[in-house]
């Protein structure tokens, strides 16, 4: 329960972020935005929690470094079909990792897929198209964005099968560190010229909600919760992100609620209840370098 509710505690998170990000970008550049607040995540998390990492294991602290690339490549290629496409479409598409982490899984893992999760992924497809997708053609913009959400789905199977409560902080560390050093590349290569800071307070103040709170502090919360929540099942909670935003939106800009996130939302919700009240299976056993040590 502790990992569900930690789980949707990120989506709602992410979902607040999404009105300051709108704002952010009319002023900054996606790969500057990327790079400024991952990298100030990445610097304030490896301080606060470096006694953490230098307790992971090589194998452990690589592949943190693999998970960290991984959702920064995601980033990148995401928001580079966002200057291709609408915002609703790519919310659209992004979101279907939430049938792709299942496919991926049972690919590359092996692993049993149930109905519950098949429905509730079905469910909560259908639920994102209701909520964010008024128009749709198949274009660059549209073929990257399901390209983000594949390596979204490869990265939520990674940290489930990787993660550990005991490993959680440092893994998480180490992968923000990572998505701060890629986007930071990126926008290099991007603007030789160098990145673009905010300009006011209202925008470091905003910047640095989404760097701490929904940038180091739920990738933390995530990773411990993944270690708890099979992967399929993760993907459905945190597809309840663009519901969270839209209820944000609602609530603190006055935005009308629609036919469409009432009974977009209401699909969502009810995937994840068919998919948690569901039989629970098996975790998986850890890794002998993870297990705790004993005195000699």
């Amino acid at each position: 329960m502790l990992a569900l509710i930690g789980l949707l505690t990120v989506a709602a998170t992410w979902g607040s972020s999404f009105p300051l990000t709108k704002s952010l970008l009319q002023r900054m550049t996606p790969l500057n935005f990327l790079a400024v607040r991952f990298t100030i995540a990445g610097v304030l998390m490896l301080v606060v929690f470096f006694p953490f990492v230098r307790a992971l294991s090589r194998r452990s602290l690589w592949r943190g470094v693999v998970l960290g690339v991984t959702y920064g490549i995601a980033q990148i290629v995401q928001t580079t079909g966002l200057a291709h496409t609408s915002a609703s479409v790519s919310g659209f598409i992004t979101g279907m990792y939430v049938v792709l982490t299942p496919i991926c899984a049972a690919v590359l893992l092996r692993t049993p897929i149930g109905r519950r999760v098949w429905a509730g992924a079905g469910l909560a497809t259908v639920g994102l198209a209701i909520l964010a997708l008024s128009g749709f053609h198949v274009g660059f913009g549209e073929a990257i964005t399901l390209a983000s959400a594949v390596i979204y789905a490869l990265h939520i199977i990674g940290l489930g099968v990787w993660s550990t409560g005991r490993t959680a902080i440092g893994l998480a560390a180490v992968q923000i560190a990572s998505v701060g050093l890629v986007s930071l590349i990126a926008a290099t290569i991007a603007d030789p010229g160098g990145l673009t800071l905010p300009g006011d307070a209202f925008d470091w103040v905003a910047l640095l909600y989404m760097a701490i709170i929904s940038g180091a502090i739920a990738m933390i919360v995530q990773t411990w919760a993944q270690a708890h929540l099979a992967p399929s099942r993760a993907a459905i909670i945190m597809s309840t992100e663009p519901g969270w935003a839209a209820l944000f939106s609602i609530t603190f800009l006055g935005e009308p609620l629609t036919w469409r996130i009432a009974v977009g939302g209401g699909l969502m919700l009810a995937a994840m209840v068919i998919v948690e009240t569901g039989p629970r299976p098996p975790t998986h056993a850890p890794h002998p370098d993870e297990l705790p040590k004993l005195a000699a």
